[in-house]
């Protein structure tokens, strides 16, 4: 087995409190297709679409019972918020799923653990499997759970805004600015990995990880606001 041995995969288990050992479902839930191509057996790529929706569901049912004051077009906005790949993925290293993905080889060398894309999908298919063994009730209480950090923004703010935004805003009021900085790149031209930190004048603050500046220097200003808030 490429990637993880089942001892990981057990942590995890233990982690969420969900799962037998050895969960055949929470496997395929993990395995990207770059690591079925070598192995066999089934993706995560079914179960992405049934997460998808489900969370989808989730997230439209609570901002309706819960945000009777915001009109169709914030709950819209807030909605493509908390589903998007970026609000997937930083929840998904939350749990530390990187870690327990099944990659293929090449996938794994060339920082798939640390893809936000891949992560995004684990994460929408892990919620796809729970829902399948425990139903109804106990998926939409894990993703409330999980996404409770987000949630909690919309009772700051209006609309969503991105960390780097929110991050700018928070250190303006202060009187400063924030200054990125680029720690080092990895790999080859097409399929590079930034490292980016993010300071206060000298002072570090946070640091990400992406597959181009940008998504790095979101990431790192996300570390940052988890001081700053």
């Amino acid at each position: 087995m490429n990637g993880v041995p089942y001892p990981e995969i057990n942590t995890l288990i233990k982690k969420l409190g969900l799962f037998q050992e050895k969960s055949g479902l929470l496997k395929q839930a993990l395995a990207h297709r770059s690591y079925t191509h070598e192995a066999g057996g089934a993706s995560n790529e079914r179960l992405e679409f049934l997460g998808d929706s489900v969370l989808s569901l989730v997230i439209s049912e609570h901002l309706f019972n819960h945000f009777p004051e915001k009109p169709e077009g914030d709950l819209s906005k807030w909605r493509a918020y908390l589903v998007s790949t970026d609000s997937l993925a930083r929840l998904a290293k939350k749990l530390e799923l990187g870690r327990y993905l099944l990659l293929g080889v090449g996938e794994d060398k060339s920082g798939g653990r640390e893809r936000r894309s891949i992560l995004a999908d684990a994460m929408e298919a892990l919620i796809a499997v729970i829902y399948l063994e425990y139903g109804w009730d106990r998926v939409k209480a894990f993703i409330l759970e999980q996404w409770q950090p987000l949630l909690v923004r919309m009772k700051k703010y209006a609309l969503p805004i991105d960390p780097k935004t929110h991050l700018q805003e928070l250190l303006q009021a202060k009187g400063s600015v924030p200054r990125y900085k680029l720690v080092k790149a990895e790999g080859p031209d097409h399929n590079r990995l930034y490292t980016m930190a993010v300071y206060n004048g000298n002072s570090f603050l946070g640091q990400g990880i992406g597959r181009s500046k940008k998504e790095a220097e979101q990431e790192a200003a996300e570390e940052a606001l988890k001081d700053l808030e």
